[in-house]
């Protein structure tokens, strides 16, 4: 007989015959009538793992990890206010539909059961996938994430307090709310989770505002491995900065008082607080798993023994709010009414094809107030003497500088933050002096934690602000990439674009560093960037470029709420020489601060028809410098600068190729994964003749041998001549 089925009759039999676990009086704090409603939340959840199984078992559901066992957290959604924004735990489902109590007009069993049966009509997913979430109750989807949510929690509850100080225009959160997100405690244990209890303490330990509170629900085991008794409490209890509590999650009432204690901690002290509820987990982990296949059947028996629900109805019955008998009629009743709502949810429509899956991986676009500028005086104070520089030619980090300020200005919204971002002005002085220009609170100098960087930027989008992370450098970003990837461009995915992630991560990246690093400070891989979908990959080539392209991510990021990765060539930001010494050809005016190059517009230099070659970041600077020793060798070429690399300018690449005899893909990036594997696909499936340059699968080394796996200007003429049979 399955857990469920075992856990369901062993309720109906013990509270029949009054044979409920022992425990104390109920903990003041409930009136009568919220604690049955609270019962009522956690009945449903009940009944809807029930359902949930059944409907998987008849082919019309499609995916179960259950909330048995932690009922308890229907008193924590009682404890706050339905405004106040929870990143959920994946077994949640009692929050939400007690929260969904605190909002006219929610149906939430009929929602979750869309969901379940994962219809169109489900009002999150639309159909994507099972997953606890609701824009009416500012509770923002959550798959089954390993703590993934946890950074931007810290994110979202520093944006509050920034609000307050430069409300921005889409502000999402009110000055009072807090944030509250949930966990396991076997996520508790993963980086991610640790990186953001981290920075939460980090932060508060300097009197920073983060009204923060942190719910572990420890049900001492995650999937098969057990938690070591008293870890959570000894390993948070003592942590600086964070404030520590502890209920027992199978007690409704004791439960919600300490919740309570701990978000009016938070609310009026706006410091950070770890909750650790002592919960049980029924059924095993998800779907057919069978904790008695790891678990002693008597360690099982016994947790099944303790279900909340019977603590519930002792406690309900000791405070006189509702008898054992009443409660048996609410559960029944409520399984009835599941089963009878499922039933009709199953005959709801289902996506049935590719562009109606895909509809929502690019959000919505939203109107925002246009900007007028910042008027010529304030401008003129925010620059100083650089103003008179923009009158000659500048190097590509000074242009981005400056085109960072000019948006800055323009833009009341935009925050930076990253390692060294603010005083120093960045590793290479690209975001110099743009904290004196703005402040501390636009300029973030962040702790060295990539996860929490990027959380930090996800978190503030939640509240109406346009985020520009900085990621040192390429590298670095592998440390936290499931932050882009499963949090930030998933969101739109399964909210159905309700909700939206807009920001631009700017990346130091790239070869060809002579002096500096290696592997770690020289990454020429962008295929896990590329992989990633909905997300925008942008790599200039030029200064001139870089701040159009820049002022354009940001366009589609404030307007358009897309996810923008702006990848800096590194070792082109210094350079200003072309063709020679001290030719100056690879610096550029500043352009005007309306100036941009339009998402998919490629570069196009020369009018050639032999050859086109097909670049872009330092692999369109190589190719520049071979160009004039290939026309002096009699090669008609134009070299094209693809730009956007993510979603791909194919019909404009087709159209800037049309009239070439052949194509040259020169790619900085390894042979394998990267970009030009799809433009030389592109170019055969067009009939184009092609052939493709790239960098070899290898990292790259330190010293004199920096480039020696790159292509290179002479092997880009050499790939050419040899192309066009050409001596």
């Amino acid at each position: 007989m399955p857990r469920s089925q075992i856990v369901h009759e062993n309720f109906l039999r013990r509270v029949a015959a009054g044979d409920l676990p022992p425990g104390k009086m109920p903990t003041p704090g409930l009136s009568a009538a919220e604690a049955v409603a609270l019962f009522h939340a956690q009945c449903t959840s009940r009944a809807l793992d029930r359902t949930s199984r059944a409907m998987q078992k008849a082919g019309q559901g499609f995916y179960t990890i259950g909330s048995s066992g932690h009922e308890g957290m229907a008193a924590v959604a009682a404890a706050l206010r339905p405004t106040d924004m929870a990143f959920l735990h994946y077994r949640d489902a009692a929050f939400q539909i007690a929260r969904a109590e605190q909002v006219p007009g929610q149906t939430m069993t009929w929602d979750m059961l869309l969901s379940f049966a994962s219809s169109s009509e489900d009002p999150i997913s639309g159909g994507r996938h099972k997953v606890l979430g609701s824009k009416a109750l500012s509770i923002p989807p959550q798959t089954s994430t390993i703590a993934s949510h946890l950074p931007k929690a810290v994110g979202a509850a520093y944006s509050i307090g920034l609000a307050r100080r430069r409300p921005p225009e889409h502000r999402a959160l009110a000055d009072d709310s807090i944030v509250m997100c949930s966990f396991g405690d076997a996520s508790a244990n993963h980086s991610t989770a640790q990186g953001a209890f981290n920075a939460a303490a980090w932060t508060s330990y300097q009197s920073v505002p983060l009204p923060l509170l942190f719910v572990c629900e420890d049900n001492g085991i995650g999937i098969s491995t057990k938690t070591p008794k008293g870890w959570i409490a000894a390993s948070q209890a003592a942590r600086p900065g964070v404030k520590y509590f502890s209920a027992d999650g199978l007690d409704l009432y004791e439960a919600f008082a300490v919740a309570r204690e701990a978000a009016e901690y938070v609310r009026s002290r706006r410091k950070p607080a770890f909750l650790h509820l002592r919960m049980l987990r029924l059924y095993g982990h998800a779907g057919a798993d069978m904790p008695t296949t790891y678990m002693p059947r008597e360690e099982v028996e016994a947790e099944e023994a303790n279900d909340p629900l019977l603590h519930s109805v002792r406690l309900l019955d000791a405070a006189g709010a509702l008898s054992p008998e009443a409660a048996l009629g609410v559960y029944t009743e409520t399984l009835a009414r599941v089963n009878r709502v499922a039933a009709e949810a199953i005959t709801r429509p289902r996506l049935k094809t590719a562009s109606e899956v895909t509809a929502s991986i690019v959000p919505p676009a939203r109107s925002s107030a246009p900007s007028n500028g910042p008027g010529a005086l304030v401008r003129e104070a925010a620059f100083g003497p650089d103003l008179k520089a923009m009158a000659e030619p500048q190097i590509m980090s000074r242009l981005i500088n400056w085109a960072l300020t000019d948006l800055m200005l323009d833009h009341g919204e935009i925050v930076l933050m990253g390692e060294d971002v603010g005083r120093k002005g960045g590793v290479y002085g690209v975001t110099q002096k743009l904290q004196a220009r703005f402040g501390p609170d636009r300029v973030i100098d962040t702790l060295l934690d990539e996860q929490s960087i990027l959380g930090l930027g996800i978190g503030l989008a939640h509240n109406g602000f346009l985020p520009m992370p900085e990621i040192q450098f390429l590298a670095y970003l592998h440390n936290a990439e499931d932050q882009i990837r499963g949090e930030a461009a998933t969101l739109p995915f399964f909210s159905n674009g309700q909700y939206t992630n807009p920001m631009v991560l700017r990346v130091a990246g790239l070869g060809y560093q002579k002096g500096f690093g290696g592997h770690f400070h020289n990454d020429n891989s962008l295929a896990v960037l590329r992989d990633i979908p909905g997300l925008i990959l942008a790599v200039p080539s030029s200064g001139a470029d870089a701040a159009r392209m820049l002022r354009e991510s940001v366009r589609l990021a404030r307007e358009e709420q897309r996810l923008v990765v702006f990848v800096e060539p590194i070792a082109l930001y210094p350079i200003r020489d072309l063709e020679s010494e001290k030719d100056g050809g690879w610096m550029c005016l500043y352009p005007g601060p309306d100036e941009r190059i339009p998402l998919g517009e490629v570069g196009v230099h020369g009018g050639g028809r032999d050859l086109a070659i097909v670049s872009y970041g330092n692999g369109y600077y190589l190719s520049r410098q071979a160009e004039a020793g290939l026309r002096a060798s009699g090669v008609d070429l134009r070299i094209i600068d693809t730009r956007w690399l993510s979603p791909l300018p194919r019909e404009a690449l087709l159209e800037a190729t049309r009239d070439c005899a052949q194509v040259l893909v020169v790619d900085e990036c390894r042979r394998s994964g990267n970009v030009s594997e799809e433009l030389m696909a592109l170019f055969a499936e067009a009939g184009r003749r092609a052939a493709r340059i790239t960098a070899e699968d290898s990292f790259i080394a330190t010293g004199p041998a920096y480039a020696a796996t790159l292509p290179s200007a002479a092997g880009i003429a050499r790939a050419a001549r040899d192309l066009l049979g050409v001596k």
